[in-house]
């Protein structure tokens, strides 16, 4: 950047960078501020995007490490792509590519730290904290990679949902962590060593593969928040490792609001984190929610039933499950509740905060298809209106309504935070079958006198509830 100024303004450039990346920190903060709410999550991510263009552009000019030829064809490059992703991935894809992102952060991250390193022909010349934060950095990064990775895998399908584990896996994982800790530590000491530093990356990759395996397709939700701070995190550590204030900041950013978002996740499962890491949570489905088997005569409706008791409701709640995501049936529901609110129907969506397979998986998709933000209620909002709810329709939600949550001590989800659909005048739950939720206890929901079972695949039951609601 220096050679395009006058040399009387050459001793301001460091103090006119670093201003620079303040206000690339205020358009990430504004960014970050924006996406609290869906009705501006996309100027969020504007502000967001530009406050890291300004700081990849200054970065590289400062730095002198590309031309401005080669900034804008990384722009177009990296724009294209960004448009093609935008276009082709479907919403119900986003828990995927949310991984794959966090996956590229985290491998950009550890690439940053090992091309540092790499780069000196003598590292006894870094400090012992520089060659600290190269170590987390490594550590953090090639984690991330290979675990959001072994997360886009289990969602896309091509690993099991299922928790896979084995006996000794939660002490190979700690070995493991203790292992590169200890190791970094000694690489502090004796950089020269280049077996340390191999053993730590092969390491960090495969703790990111071993500390996901065991954990299920729906404890997704907090893999992928704990995944998106680890990236934050690891971040940091280039930033430090580089000396770039920015890129320390935003990595921040990014840690802190995936280590809040985490903690929600795990609040709204009434579980601890290291019992979503360690504990194995979920496997095969089977068995029921408690030792007494109770009633369990199944009440059926059909499309035309159904359609009768919601165009003459008053109020209509609707609670979107995973299962409305498989059969992307977001357009339908928006179908159904319009006719409804022709009919002049009240028409509400209560959003569980695990729903899903990512942070506000329901959020974007019921976004994609245009319902109101305004509709769309969080738990807290929507558990005092079902007493007054005529009909409650479940669209292939399981766990998040499952009552065993409030009544049984001994149930493995007794204690989580759950949609109180159960006190509603009237419910019905869309499904393939009876099976169990991923949590592997039977529902009570399925067999109470007020609820009716709607079987078979979501979107075309509700393509025929849609239809029938023409002849009402």
């Amino acid at each position: 950047m220096s050679q395009f100024l006058p040399e009387s303004f050459l001793p301001f450039v460091p103090d006119v960078i670093q201003i620079i990346y303040l206000i690339a920190t205020f358009f990430f903060i504004r960014g970050l501020k924006l996406l609290n709410s869906p009705a501006t999550a996309r100027k969020g991510n504007q502000y967001a995007a530009i406050g890291m263009l300004i700081g990849i552009a200054v970065t590289l000019f400062d730095q002198q490490i590309i031309s401005f030829e080669w900034i804008v064809a990384g722009v177009v490059i990296g724009g294209l792509i960004g448009a093609v992703l935008a276009k082709k991935v479907a919403m119900t894809a986003m828990p995927e590519l949310v991984a794959v992102f966090n996956g590229f952060g985290g491998g950009a991250s550890a690439l940053v730290a090992w091309g540092e390193f790499s780069r000196l022909t003598d590292p006894t010349v870094m400090t012992p904290d520089s060659l600290v934060t190269t170590g987390l950095g490594i550590f953090i990064g090639a984690l991330t990679f290979t675990g959001s990775f072994i997360a886009f895998g289990k969602l896309k399908g091509f690993i099991s949902g299922n928790a896979i584990t084995f006996p000794g896996l939660n002490v190979i994982n700690i070995g493991s962590m203790i292992g590169v800790v200890v190791l970094i530590g000694v690489f502090t000491f004796d950089p020269t060593n280049q077996t340390i530093f191999w053993i730590i990356l092969g390491l960090s990759l495969l703790i990111g593969i071993t500390s996901v395996i065991p954990i299920g397709g729906a404890d997704m939700p907090v893999v992928i928040s704990l995944l998106n701070s680890y990236s934050g995190i690891a971040a940091s550590m280039a930033g430090f490792v580089i000396g770039n204030n920015l890129l320390i900041i935003a990595g921040a950013l990014v840690g802190a609001a995936g280590l809040i978002l985490t903690q929600i996740m795990c609040k709204a499962m009434n579980r601890s984190l290291t019992n979503v890491i360690f504990g194995a949570f979920g496997g095969e489905a089977g068995g029921t929610a408690s030792g007494e088997e109770g009633d369990k005569t199944v009440r059926e409706t059909s499309a035309e039933d159904l359609a009768i008791q919601v165009a003459y409701a008053s109020k209509v709640v609707i609670v979107p499950g995973y299962g409305l995501a498989v059969a992307q049936a977001q357009h339908v529901i928006k179908e159904v509740a319009g006719k409804l609110e022709e009919r002049g129907v009240q028409v509400k969506y209560g959003i569980h905060p695990v729903a899903g397979r990512m942070p506000g998986h329901m959020n974007v998709l019921l976004a994609e298809a245009d319902v109101p933000y305004d509709q769309l209620l969080d738990m807290d909002q929507i558990n005092p209106e079902f007493k007054s709810t005529d009909v409650v329709l479940v669209i292939g939600a399981n766990d998040v309504v499952n009552p065993v949550a409030k009544t049984e001590p001994g149930s493995p989800i007794y204690g989580m935070p759950i949609l109180n659909v159960d006190e509603a005048k009237r419910t019905v739950v869309f499904k393939r079958s009876l099976s169990p939720g991923y949590a592997g206890i039977d529902n009570p929901l399925f067999y109470d006198e007020k609820n009716q079972m709607f079987f078979g695949d979501a979107k075309k039951s509700l393509q025929a509830l849609n239809e029938a609601l023409n002849n009402v």
